[in-house]
């Protein structure tokens, strides 16, 4: 366990010129990962699969292009690891759940395939919460292991925390990249929906693919290469943005969002947050909040019930895939899984037109704000990662053993990219911040959290 005070995480970019001088290789870097993997897994279990050989053969690659002068993209050599929601043609995709232990599809997701066409090296497979949900695997917080990394994006979470590879996958529809990002110190992409060409993973309409990177040079660059490559999801743009990345940007006018997560802060997190944006203030950035204007005031109430619109909308979408493996494997998926998918069969198609009635709302108040202000600041998660132990036996199950999504339902429901920014700590832990912004502003939102990361001290509460 590494003390967040004295965090320094691993990244990538930075060793790019050593690898054009000869000075470091891939094959090295990929070693260092492996050392560090050894040392931490056994505590952090992040992986549920790790292709050492594959990887090894994949870094020599990388080396002799980067001895020849020949790298095939900025990330050719980093080793990723991949959110095990997601089909690897080399390793297992189990998702998290007993039903589907032994599954091997034998295929690529989209991001996956564009990964290595940039010559990434696709090191192993992370833990997911089952299906996705909120169901936990056995990740620990890599700076507390009785901590939960937050989910269902845990073992990508908590493997770029624990320094064992600089990037990893996630996914989210409704807090799942953003939110563990935030409990274990990373920067993390949430992109504009369809950003990110998500493969086989277009069963709901609010699923998104993610990066979670120890730097935001890495973070960009890892999502810049995939949308190159693979696109946006069909229908969609798709990620659209600069080379590499995008120039700082200083933000004019800031809306400060507080969410109906806002009762949720625990007393340091909120007084850590408070001087956070007394710095932006201190800067010149004009903060509007919702006392100071009715746009921003619509919008809080818009957002008002987000976890619901998100598990009302998700459920509904996934209600038949589940129930179809529930049917065929009873034993094989969780009580609480289980218990989501009874909520799910209890609904009526009106209960979700509602849903998605709210989400258009709240996306219209949204897009009425672009004048307003340069884009949204809040939380990324309610303050620091709750402590986890399992469930009790005889006892109800809990809520939310991975902690609350209802900072990251704002964006889901509003298809707004988010980055996250490790710019506080409280009580010895990471708590991240977030900027929203609107659709298709995902390189402008990662030039203002480069301005955030330079221009605001980090927060001790």
């Amino acid at each position: 366990m590494t003390a967040y005070q004295d965090y320094k995480p691993l990244t990538f970019h930075d060793a790019v010129p050593r690898f054009r001088d000869g000075s470091d290789t891939p094959r090295a870097y990929l070693e260092r990962c492996l050392e560090t993997i050894a040392k931490r897994e056994p505590v952090v279990k992040a992986f549920t699969a790790i292709n050492e050989a594959g990887a090894r053969a994949a870094a020599d690659a990388s080396t002799a292009r980067w001895k020849a002068g020949q790298p095939l993209s900025p990330i050719d050599g980093m080793p990723v690891a991949i959110k095990d929601l997601l089909e690897t043609k080399d390793m297992p995709t189990q998702m998290g759940c007993d039903a589907f232990k032994g599954n091997f599809p034998k295929r690529d997701n989209a991001a996956v395939w564009a990964l290595r066409q940039a010559g990434a090296v696709i090191l192993a497979k992370t833990v997911t919460a089952e299906l996705g949900g909120s169901h936990p695997g056995a990740t620990t917080n890599p700076f507390d292991p009785v901590r939960t990394p937050g989910g269902s994006s845990s073992g990508s979470a908590a493997a770029v925390g624990a320094c064992m590879v600089p990037a990893a996958i996630g996914t989210q529809v409704g807090g799942s990249i953003i939110r563990p990002a935030a409990y274990c110190g990373n920067f993390a992409l949430k992109p504009t929906q369809g950003g990110i060409n998500r493969g086989e993973r277009l069963a709901t309409s609010m699923s998104t693919h993610g990066p979670h990177a120890g730097c935001l040079e890495d973070m960009w660059q890892v999502a810049i290469e995939i949308a190159n490559r693979a696109g946006g999801d069909r229908g969609s743009i798709g990620l659209v943005g600069p080379s590499t990345l995008p120039a700082a940007v200083k933000p004019n006018r800031l809306v400060v969002l507080e969410t109906e997560g806002w009762s949720l802060v625990d007393d340091a997190t909120k007084a850590g947050f408070e001087a956070l944006l007394k710095q932006l203030r201190d800067a010149g950035v004009a903060l509007i909040r919702r006392k100071d204007h009715p746009m921003v005031e619509a919008l809080e109430q818009s957002v008002a019930n987000g976890r619901a619109v998100c598990n009302g909308v998700t459920s509904w979408e996934n209600r038949w895939y589940q129930r179809g493996i529930v049917d065929n494997d009873p034993a094989g998926v969780s009580q609480r899984a289980k218990a989501t998918l009874a909520k799910a069969e209890a609904m009526t198609p009106d209960d979700y037109r509602m849903w998605l009635l709210a989400r258009e709302n709240a996306q219209r108040i949204h897009g009425a704000l672009a004048q307003l202000g340069d884009a949204a600041i809040t939380l990324a998660c309610p303050g620091p990662a709750p402590i986890w132990s399992g469930d009790v036996p005889g006892q109800p199950l809990a809520p939310r053993p991975t902690g609350d999504f209802v900072f990251n339902a704002p964006s889901s429901m509003l298809f707004a990219p988010v980055v996250t920014v490790p710019l506080m700590s409280v009580g010895g832990m990471p708590v991240g911040i977030q900027v929203m912004g609107q659709q298709h502003e995902d390189a402008r939102m990662t030039g203002l959290a480069r301005w955030l990361a330079t221009a605001v001290k980090p927060v001790v509460a």
